[in-house]
């Protein structure tokens, strides 16, 4: 993979090839916690509100001094960029309030990112996140200390092109669970929440570093996505049960 993966650095809906992208390696996904319900509530809907509320506000819904407009929005969630990078420390960091995939009968798409990413995904009653990705996903495990682990299965890719199999390989957060997820450069995931209650705390340690590098204009999530399908499919695309 070339260095510079964006080949327009600021659209915001760039499409790759699905049948001859490899990815240049694996997710690793590691169990942190089980809560109760009534904690794992509390602390679902304390996030999501903070972003529902920066989505209603004029400061966060238009560009700041900087350009930076913090309130922004991805086909996954409605995001509030919580801190910008500063000279010094070139990493930002975003809370998402997911989208319930069934409630809209639409999936996010299989996608990668022109930096690295770590997200912290949680979850709350009667809500589950499918993760998925093109190359087999790696989960800690410490006898001892990882609380839980994660169902895994592997299915074939929806929505290729006619001709092309790929093998989709995907793990599912449970209800009231924190799972942290390390994405390297340019490697392919996607994120559908089933149920109201989930969102995901994100840190892009690379935000200055691409933006210079991708020559993008700015801090907009989306122009430091490549997208591996050009629609999102119907619900049934991911579907759990």
């Amino acid at each position: 993979m070339s260095d510079v993966i964006k080949l327009t650095p600021d659209d915001e809906n760039e499409v790759h090839d699905v049948a001859d992208f490899d990815d240049p390696g694996r997710c690793h996904v590691t169990p942190v916690v089980r809560l109760s319900a009534e904690t794992a509530l509390a602390v679902t809907d304390a996030l999501s509100g903070v972003v529902r509320a920066a989505h209603r506000t004029p400061s966060a819904t238009r560009p700041d001094g900087d350009g930076i407009q913090r309130a922004q929005t991805f086909e996954e969630g409605d995001v509030y960029m919580l801190d910008a990078p500063f000279d010094g420390f070139f990493a930002d960091r975003y809370l998402m309030d997911f989208y319930d995939v069934i409630d809209r009968d639409i999936c996010s798409r299989m996608h990668l990112h022109t930096g690295l990413r770590f997200v912290r995904m949680m979850t709350g009653p009667g809500t589950r996140i499918r993760v998925s990705s093109l190359s087999p996903i790696d989960v800690t495990c410490i006898d001892g200390v990882t609380p839980f682990q994660p169902e895994m299965f592997e299915d074939d890719l929806p929505d290729v092109p006619e001709g092309v199999s790929r093998t989709r390989y995907n793990l599912i957060v449970p209800e009231n669970a924190w799972a942290d997820m390390q994405i390297p450069r340019g490697v392919s995931h996607q994120f559908n929440a089933h149920g109201p209650h989930a969102v995901i705390d994100s840190v892009h340690p690379e935000e200055s570093i691409e933006t210079f590098r991708e020559r993008m204009s700015g801090y907009k999530m989306m122009a430091q996505t490549v997208f591996l399908a050009k629609e999102q499919p119907a619900s049934e695309a991911c579907k759990l049960d």
